[in-house]
């Protein structure tokens, strides 16, 4: 069947290859056949006019009329000039052919045209359907000195013939093609068939013998001869060796990782010590794993919300790493050592925190100011301005050095180091590295989304933006798109070389590889076999409502995260589906977040507005449609309603993955629930089991909890089924693996 297929198409693009060869060059032959007619029509013309012209002249001066009608008269249909016209000076027939006297109704336009212009001029018209080639000139008194206009006279040829012509070339050259193209397929065929398709289909079954085992070796070649012998002695090696290296890599699965396909905690510490040996990670990022605080007289250490910590400490605890941070704790300074350094885990040290310190005038500059005005709006592309003050820039460059500077002090004595640079905050880090250690290895993570050329060029700063993330050899983000546009912006700011099959660039001698790490949670931390009937009566009973279909949402207050469109879309869906009024309730986990930025206190305002407002419209005594828990909430009382959740709704109007929809995956080891998941989260380029919406679109939002709560349980489960494998196959154990190789072996 293949082969047919072949065979078929080597047939078409022949016949299409010829074709276009025999119409480009009928084309060009009847192009020059057409002005070769024309060009000896104009010629003829211009004779037979010259040659009246005296005479007519003559005839008229002396008012000899019906001498000139006997002579115009011999000129009826005579070797195609269908008859000619002579007009006076106004444009009225002087004379006429008799058989064009039913057509010249009235003057033609070319014979006005030549009296007022005194020129000749010629020009193709069709005469009662017929095509007639008019050629016009004037006439002029021969009996003054002056030029003194009297007449014109018109020759009407017949060009009916250059039509004729050009179809019997085109009928010739179509038939030319037909006997040359059935020659050709059927000379190709038998090519095709001899040389190619049989050896092919012999080689194809020998192989298929040889893999199956019912030949062991070569030495019966069914293809001697042929053009594919010499391809059989190397496949039948490669057969061989691929066997080997499949039996080698499951032995060593096997050894290394038991029956478990999956990525765990104690298989990413056995990677890592086997990658790294004795070197150590060093690892910078605003934020901190552990935060020291005062509670009274007491000093008290806390572990910060967020995926960037949930990921990197198992990293960090396993190779004994560095990590540098900003020490945003008010008892920070109080535990750490003259460096500024502490060892942790509390518990059970395992790595180096180091903190770098900010004063206050830096923080609300670098950190509110460049980076979360200006940067984060910039790359999440929702509608709210970015604003790019100098100052801000400036500090931003000054912390940008403190972390190069803590870090280099830092690797002082380590040769070759890896370094792994977190996020936004610290863009410019790579290349203040690399300039002080050029035998550094880099890697730069980039959480959120990167945006078109378009959108990121409103930055006042970013071809330095860019030159400074180009200091790293590994820069990754979540999803491929994120990739695709970064490579986009450099070719469009920076002079450099973009290798798109590889996704690199090089500028200056320097390579830097782009590349997709989807980061995600691990599924062993949601799994408590909670009785699920129990523990949704006594959470519901906690909060003091009555519902008999929950959904739930766990966001920073960002305008980023779709909150207000969330609630809108829960307004909508009451509207078209009141049966679930008194039913469903969402129930909303909001962390206030960066509110010395005005568009987060306006953000977390009208939040609540819309909360307050949909209640009023919907509420009952023990009812409430919307349950918003506004403060700092740890997960050990956020994965309860995670449980119990029919559904989980994530409406972002852009994230750059979106862990909230991985948890809530992660979390359910009954294969319950549904999760509703924005187009513009960079988790639904994996999750496309979701019900995936645009938040933009409230309607889509309104439909989509109703048929999460329609939706047949067996869907249900298959649905989450497929998303938990993804989810446990691509855990965050396989992100820190795929990044930490990729660095290594660069």
């Amino acid at each position: 069947m293949q082969l047919m297929k072949l065979t078929l198409r080597i047939i078409i693009s022949l016949f299409i290859g010829i074709s276009l060869v025999v119409v480009v060059f009928s084309a060009i032959q009847i192009k020059d056949e057409k002005n070769r007619l024309q060009a000896d029509l104009v010629r003829r013309s211009v004779i037979v006019a010259e040659s009246l012209k005296e005479s007519i002249v003559t005839l008229i001066e002396t008012g000899q009329i019906e001498r000139l009608n006997r002579i115009v008269e011999k000129f009826d249909n005579r070797e195609r000039l269908k008859g000619i016209a002579v007009y006076d000076a106004s444009g009225n027939i002087i004379s006429l052919t008799s058989n064009l006297q039913a057509s010249l109704s009235k003057t033609p336009v070319e014979v006005v045209n030549t009296i007022v212009d005194k020129l000749p001029s010629l020009k193709i018209l069709k005469l009662h359907n017929e095509k007639i080639y008019i050629y016009v000139i004037p006439l002029f008194s021969e009996s003054t000195t002056e030029e003194k206009l009297i007449g014109a006279l018109a020759l009407f040829q017949d060009a009916s013939y250059i039509d004729i012509r050009i179809k019997d070339i085109w009928k010739q050259n179509i038939i030319r093609l037909l006997a040359l193209t059935l020659s050709i397929v059927a000379i190709s065929i038998l090519i095709i068939r001899w040389s190619i398709t049989g050896p092919v289909a012999r080689m194809a079954e020998w192989l298929k013998e040889l893999r199956s085992g019912k030949i062991k070796e070569s030495s019966d070649i069914p293809v001697k001869g042929d053009i594919l012998a010499p391809l059989v002695d190397e496949v039948t090696t490669l057969v061989k060796t691929l066997s080997m290296v499949k039996a080698n890599l499951e032995e060593e699965e096997r050894l290394k990782a038991g029956t478990d396909s999956y990525w765990t905690a104690e298989r990413l510490k056995e990677f890592i010590k086997e990658q790294l040996g004795d070197k150590k990670l060093f690892l910078l990022s605003n934020r901190e794993p552990y935060i020291h605080v005062r509670e009274g007289e007491n000093i008290k250490c806390i572990i910060p919300a967020g995926g960037l910590v949930t990921a990197l400490d198992p990293v960090m605890r396993a190779c004994d790493g560095v990590w540098i941070a900003h020490g945003a704790g008010d008892a920070d300074r109080d535990v750490v050592d003259k460096n500024g350094t502490i060892r942790v885990p509390p518990d059970k040290p395992a790595y180096t925190l180091k903190r770098v310190w900010l004063t206050k005038d830096e923080e609300k500059r670098y950190y509110y100011g460049f980076s979360n005005e200006g940067l984060w709006p910039l790359c999440h592309i929702t509608y709210v301005r970015p604003v790019f003050r100098t100052d801000d820039w400036i500090e931003y460059q000054r912390v940008n050095e403190k972390f190069a500077t803590a870090l280099i002090e830092a690797i002082k004595d380590e040769e070759s180091p890896l370094v792994l640079v977190q996020d936004y905050h610290l863009a410019l880090v790579p290349l203040l590295i690399r300039k002080q250690r050029p035998d550094a290895k880099i890697a730069l993570f980039w959480h959120i989304p990167w945006p078109n050329p378009e959108v990121f060029g409103i930055c006042p700063w970013a071809r330095e933006i860019l030159i400074g993330m180009l200091g790293a050899d590994l820069v990754g983000f979540h999803i491929q798109f994120y990739c695709n546009n970064f490579l986009d912006t450099v070719d469009r700011f920076l002079e450099s070389k973009i290798d798109w099959e590889h996704f690199s660039i090089e500028r200056r001698g320097h390579i830097t590889t782009v590349k997709p790490f989807p980061v995600s949670v691990s599924v062993e931390n949601f799994a408590d076999g909670s009785d699920l009937t129990d523990l949704r009566e006594k959470l519901l009973k906690e909060l003091g409502i009555m519902a008999e279909y929950i959904g739930v949402g766990v966001d920073r207050i960002d305008y980023t995260k779709g909150i207000l469109e969330r609630f809108l879309g829960i307004e909508r869906f009451f509207e078209k589906y009141p049966q679930f009024i008194g039913k469903f309730s969402l129930i909303q986990f909001g962390s206030p977040s960066r509110t010395h930025i005005k568009q987060y206190r306006e953000i977390m305002e009208s939040i609540e507005e819309t909360a307050d407002r949909v209640n009023w419209k919907f509420h009952n005594k023990n009812y409430k449609p919307i349950v918003f828990l506004k403060g700092h909430h740890p997960h050990s009382k956020i994965l309860p309603f995670y449980k119990i959740a029919d559904l989980c709704m994530v409406t972002s109007l852009h994230d750059g993955m979106n862990l909230v929809a991985k948890e809530f995956i992660a979390s359910r080891d009954d294969e319950g629930g549904a999760l509703i998941l924005s187009q513009f989260a960079g988790a639904s380029r994996e999750l496309k089991d979701a019900i995936i919406i645009n938040p933009y679109d409230i309607e889509s939002i309104a439909d989509a909890i109703y048929q999460a709560l329609n939706m047949d349980i067996e869907e249900k489960k298959q649905r989450m089924r497929k998303m938990r494998h993804i989810v446990q196959e691509r855990n965050i154990y396989r992100w820190t693996k795929d990044l930490i190789s990729s660095l290594v072996r660069l």
